[in-house]
């Protein structure tokens, strides 16, 4: 039997697929980050990451609690020619275990939601970030058109939809997460929630 990793993976590289390459171009757009290492968090089958090495210089870690999503991510990045600025890591946001100030951009589009501590899992995204370095973590469907696409698509398989995805996504309002970036002690943020969905956008800046 499989596991819930190529479930998702089915729908990511489904109805999901568009996505990935204008939320990578956004984030590059953005973070004006292009070299440098990459840790993308709660990773899945790698999309979101190999689109950004596709459009950057960037090495990229893809960062996943299911090992069987790793295998699904490794496979892609043959697939896609980018094996050799890749490598996935079996772990939790909880707890990265990578060095202090060793990842130049940290991205994740969907995993936000299901962190059992959110502010535990923002610490060590700062931890790992290089002085200077961003995190860009989120999620959205890059913009309305594509959002209203995969609704429809969504909605074919699955007659809940998108209640389910709603119920997930209460409550991370950009009141929550402003709250608990300044308990950290995080000042230099932007949290936007508009048609690209919400993205929490934080630099590492140290005095």
């Amino acid at each position: 039997m499989h596991s819930k990793a190529y479930e998702f993976d089915e729908i990511a590289n489904g109805p999901f697929f568009p996505i990935y390459p204008v939320i990578a171009q956004q984030i590059k757009e953005k973070t004006g980050i292009n070299f440098g290492r990459c840790l993308d968090i709660g990773s899945g089958g790698g999309h979101l990451g190999l689109s950004l090495a596709q459009i950057t210089d960037m090495e990229v870690i893809l960062l996943d609690k299911l090992a069987d999503a790793l295998v699904i991510a490794k496979k892609r990045a043959v697939d896609w020619g980018i094996e050799k600025r890749t490598c996935t890591l079996l772990a939790d946001v909880h707890q990265i275990p990578m060095e202090n100030e060793t990842v130049d951009l940290c991205i994740s589009r969907g995993s936000v939601w299901f962190w059992e501590d959110q502010k535990k899992g923002f610490e060590e995204i700062y931890r790992v970030l290089t002085n200077g370095g961003i995190a860009y973590i989120g999620g959205g469907f890059g913009n309305k058109e594509l959002q209203e696409q995969v609704d429809k698509k969504m909605k074919e398989r699955d007659s809940e939809w998108p209640k389910g995805r709603e119920k997930f996504v209460a409550g991370n309002t950009v009141e929550h997460f402003t709250k608990i970036l300044e308990k950290i002690g995080i000042s230099n943020f932007e949290i936007t929630d508009d048609e690209k969905g919400i993205w929490i956008v934080f630099k590492k800046i140290k005095n």
